[in-house]
């Protein structure tokens, strides 16, 4: 393929990336699952197939991805809520790369058991992408978010483990359960001081050059450099990554400058449009690459292995929610408002059968088990084929294809169904209650200014800057009283406020325009130009979208 053909294809998927996200947002459907019914599309044309190279997704592709989701998580809430999301993301997924593996052996004419825990590895780890775009958009409680979220970070590094165990074990080099557990071990707190090193080395760099270029240079470069590290001492460069997302994170608010963060998060939002939605489009277009090698098997083997894999992935998710919340208080893997609202002395809520049927249903997989599936060899160590590899593409695709469209289509339906919706009027009352404290420390550190400085000129400008912060303590007081008095779950409007933002707008909007007309009429330079209206985007980019967030 020439370097024009590439280029071309290129510039297409992005138009189609845009084109398919205006469609999801006009329809409500999520994109993921439009994408991957594009690349479904292409796949059947007489066109030039694309293939995967599960090499350059794993070491390119995710990455960035994982330290996106990491960056964009709580390491607070996953810590809070660690025993519930290590159920999914470490024991979840063991087991059903044991129940898939053992249906294999089972059931399937020839296939062996660590091909069928191989093929199980590979489908377990939900891929959290399309379920949290449409769970933000329709309001998900945040210990959910933070459930999917947390899952969807750890899940990856425990599956790649166990199936580098099972096709080590399928090439006959043979399968000892304590070498398994071990080499799990190893890779899973190797991963994590690999992250653990990654965020503290990158600490004194951000430190050193605060200006947001560097920033982000630094950041684009971390999660590459964490999965290296990790990959190249033989643990879990995922899990490094996904570590090293997290604490700098959680560390970036007092790391970086304010306007590192802004252009850091406006560049990372801009690597995830893109590389998930080529993500999404490639998974559909391996159709002919998973289909090729199907010839040499019966229909009622395809079925059989078929049936297995997406009837195990589906069964396991639900049932091992509803096992894990019957437990005993003592040994319940919980998600509780304890943990929640960092009360130990408040009882533990287990989760709701509403919770556990939205937590079943956002088990979406993704081109992780593409890229899984793919990277199993052609031939085992003796040269002889490794068994069953097309099935078990074919399975794995299968997989992916059902969650994707099936249950990413139906998840917000169901979720409005359920009505499981996060408390609007709660969440706001919090985020003022942090806005008057921010403004009442603000004003007791201008206090203590005002003690230290005799300068005419620093007190006057001490009281200016009192006068802004005071006016603004009154604005946050009256939504106070406007959400003390609301409904649960409802979100009171405030005209004044409505209005008041509207008008603001307008008047950027007139600024905006008379900047135009002054460079236009060669009195203000194009530099002038971009550095005051960048001043103005600043502005209105403090502005809410709405009356009360």
């Amino acid at each position: 393929m020439g370097v024009e053909t590439v280029l071309l294809l290129v510039l297409a998927s992005v138009a189609v990336i845009v084109t398919v996200h205006a469609v999801a947002e006009r329809s409500g459907l999520p994109a993921a699952a439009l994408l991957t019914l594009v690349g479904l599309g292409y796949a059947l044309l007489p066109a030039a197939e694309i293939e995967l190279e599960p090499e350059l997704i794993l070491t390119l592709v995710l990455p960035p991805l994982l330290y996106s989701a990491a960056l964009e998580s709580s390491l607070v809430a996953i810590r809070r809520n660690l025993r519930t999301v290590v159920s999914l993301s470490v024991l979840l997924v063991l087991v059903t790369a044991l129940v898939i593996g053992t249906g294999f052996a089972l059931f399937v004419t020839g296939a062996t058991l660590a091909a069928g825990i191989a093929l199980g590895a590979a489908v377990a780890p939900p891929d959290p992408v399309a379920a949290l775009a449409v769970g933000r958009k329709v309001g998900l409680p945040p210990r959910l978010i933070t459930l999917i979220q947390g899952e969807g970070l750890l899940n990856d590094a425990t599956a790649l483990t166990i199936l580098t165990v099972a096709v080590a074990a399928a090439q006959g080099d043979g399968f000892s359960t304590p070498a398994a557990v071990g080499q799990f071990l190893v890779a899973a707190v190797g991963g994590v001081l690999a992250g653990l090193a990654v965020a503290l080395g990158v600490r004194p760099l951000r430190r050193l050059r605060r200006d947001p270029l560097t920033s982000n240079a630094i950041s684009l470069a971390t999660p590459f450099l964490a999965y290296l590290l990790g990959e190249s001492v033989h643990v879990s460069g995922v899990l490094a990554v996904v570590v090293a997302g997290l604490v700098i994170g959680h560390h970036n608010p007092s790391w970086a400058s304010g306007a590192s963060r802004l252009q850091t998060n406006a560049v990372w939002r801009l690597v995830n449009f893109l590389l998930e939605g080529f993500v999404f489009l490639l998974i559909g277009q391996q159709l002919p690459a998973v289909v090729a090698g199907l010839d040499e098997y019966d229909t009622g083997t395809v079925v059989t292995a078929s049936l297995i894999t997406v009837g195990g992935m589906l069964l396991v998710r639900p049932l091992w929610l509803l096992l894990t919340e019957s437990l005993p208080q003592s040994l319940h893997t919980r998600l509780g408002s304890s943990g929640e609202a960092g009360d130990p002395a408040r009882p533990v809520r287990r989760l709701s059968g509403r919770e556990i049927v939205v937590l079943s249903w956002a088990g979406t997989r993704g081109v992780i088990s593409l890229a899984a599936i793919f990277t199993l060899p052609e031939v085992t160590a003796d040269g002889e084929p490794f068994p069953d590899r097309s099935l078990l593409l074919f399975c794995a695709f299968l997989a992916v294809l059902v969650t994707l469209v099936g249950q990413g289509v139906t998840f917000a339906p169901l979720v409005r169904a359920l009505g499981l919706r996060a408390d609007q009027a709660d969440q706001a009352r919090l985020r003022n209650h942090a806005r008057i404290a921010s403004v009442e420390a603000a004003l007791a550190r201008l206090d203590d200014l005002a003690t230290e400085e005799t300068d005419a000129v620093d007190g006057e400008a001490l009281d200016v800057l009192r006068s802004q912060l005071r006016t603004r303590l009154e604005g946050y007081r009256k939504r106070m009283d406007m959400l003390a008095g609301a409904e649960p779950g409802a979100v009171p409007l405030s005209p004044q406020y409505e209005a008041a933002l509207r008008f603001r707008r307008a008047a950027l909007d007139a600024q905006r325009e008379e900047l135009l007309r002054w460079r236009d009429a060669g009195r203000l330079p194009d530099e002038g130009l971009r550095s005051l209206t960048r001043e103005l985007d600043h502005e209105e980019g403090r502005l809410p979208a709405r009356a009360f967030r």
